[in-house]
């Protein structure tokens, strides 16, 4: 999680000089392990995705996988930028509107939409998968699980954002579970698995890594959620919201990065290759690490939940981004009014079913395999990365920083790309094609309701509802 903020954040008063420390240290402790969700969860499903594309070439996942990792520092030192530049919020549609003009902002828009759209369909899937891991007798019914537990997960949306203060408990869980995996995996493994060391992944070695990264930058999404979520830290001033921002970057970044490199580790060490129909990568390696006792049992239901969470946020984000694009009494928007109704609990019903239905075709579609849905997940959100890293490079050029226009130029070339491979891979091209086609509609919309102005606040008015 590929796209402003996968999680809301409690409020708190300004810290005051008695007791204000305390309060102050639980709000970084909610804001940022609350917003990483989506990107820790990532990690369930991006090393096997990578796995895949390599034909079950263990000896080249590390390398793929430091690549991906790799990629996504470069991307964060660019939202690193956006946060000290717009300290309330935004993200790239507001950089795309000030660099380049109001109407590009509706391309990280579309892609936002997109990216919620797969989050959510993604994050079921692979909850579902976690369960089946769990429990393989509940296989046959793969995809009607994922279609519970997606209205599960919409129901709760209906009562709006109580209780998302648990993301972070689940992000904080299923990171310290994951490490007592990792470090009994290392020193006492349950077993090992018998997966060769090295197939042949049909290329030569580094154009297989070359050609199979760009699948597992789904790990890179979710990046860019602590640009957008400091809107909600409206208690705070400008420099506090960069400090929160940006110390969620680098803790985004730390944990991400530490968790799948680590993992990643641990599987070739383990020789645990591509898994059966029934099960995940992830849960392979546990289940060598731990065998099936507890510690298993315990990695299995926090990761799934953690999934979970992370659908939750985007059942949130998604939803709010319409109703901020629906407008107000006062002030036209660009979609109908009926997108923007809520209920007591401030939640855009409508908006939800929106998703609801839109993911639970995503869904069946995939046959309920998070797996098949990953190929096209890095392809929307990477559009919302490149618009950004542009109109950055835009900012430095008009500011006369050559250094750091070199910087993120080079950056803008990385993004592209991986975004040309992964649209090579042919299906994938359906994500662009919606991203574009929701992207104009949204133009359209807006030039018949006479170009309202603050269109390219809209990310941060959503982080705010």
């Amino acid at each position: 999680m590929p796209a402003t903020t996968r999680a809301t954040v409690p409020s708190a008063t300004t810290a005051s000089p008695r007791g204000g420390a305390p309060r102050r240290s639980i709000l970084a402790f909610a804001f940022a392990f609350a917003v990483i969700a989506d990107p820790v969860s990532s990690v369930a499903y991006a090393i096997e995705a990578a796995l895949r594309a390599l034909h079950g070439d263990l000896a080249l996942l590390l390398p793929t996988m430091s690549l991906v990792i790799g990629l996504v520092v470069v991307v964060t030192a660019n939202y690193w930028q956006l946060v000290r530049r717009f300290p309330r919020g935004g993200g790239a549609a507001a950089a795309a509107a000030r660099a380049f003009g109001p109407r590009w902002t509706f391309l990280p828009i579309g892609a936002l939409v997109v990216d919620f759209v797969l989050t959510i369909g993604i994050s079921i899937a692979a909850a579902a998968s976690a369960v089946i891991a769990l429990f393989p007798g509940l296989a046959p019914l793969r995809v009607p699980l994922a279609l519970v537990l997606l209205v599960v997960v919409a129901g709760l949306t209906w009562f709006g954002h109580g209780g998302r203060l648990l993301f972070a408990v689940m992000t904080v869980a299923f990171v310290v579970i994951s490490a007592a995996v990792v470090v009994l995996g290392f020193a006492a493994p349950h077993t090992v698995g018998h997966a060769a060391a090295a197939h042949d992944p049909g290329h030569p070695a580094m154009i297989a890594v070359v050609l199979a990264f760009p699948v597992a930058m789904a790990l890179a999404t979710g990046v860019e959620a602590p640009s957008t979520a400091i809107a909600q830290l409206d208690q705070l001033d400008d420099t506090d919201r960069r400090r929160f921002g940006r110390g969620t970057l680098a803790l985004l970044v730390v944990i991400v990065g530490g968790l799948t490199l680590t993992l990643t580790t641990l599987a070739v060490r383990l020789h645990i290759g591509i898994p059966g129909a029934d099960s995940t990568q992830i849960a392979d390696i546990a289940h060598a690490a731990a065998g099936s006792g507890r510690l298993y049992g315990a990695f299995q239901l926090t990761s799934s939940l953690l999934l979970l969470a992370a659908a939750s946020s985007s059942f949130q984000a998604g939803p709010g981004l319409l109703k901020a694009l629906s407008g107000t009494p006062d002030k036209p928007g660009v979609l109908p009014p009926v997108l923007g109704r809520t209920n007591r609990h401030h939640t855009p019903y409508w908006s939800v079913v929106v998703y609801l239905a839109a993911a639970a075709l995503i869904i069946v579609a995939a046959a309920g395999r998070e797996q098949e849905l990953v190929l096209f997940y890095a392809v929307a959100v990477f559009v919302s990365f490149l618009v950004g890293l542009l109109a950055m490079t835009r900012f430095a050029r008009t500011e006369n920083k050559p250094a750091l226009a070199w910087i993120n130029g080079i950056a803008a070339f990385a993004v592209a790309f991986t975004l040309a491979v992964n649209l090579l891979r042919g299906w994938p091209v359906l994500s662009l094609v919606a991203t574009l086609l929701i992207a104009l509609g949204l133009y359209a919309r807006w030039n018949r309701a006479g170009r309202p102005t603050g269109i390219e606040d809209v990310e941060a008015q959503a982080e705010g509802t």
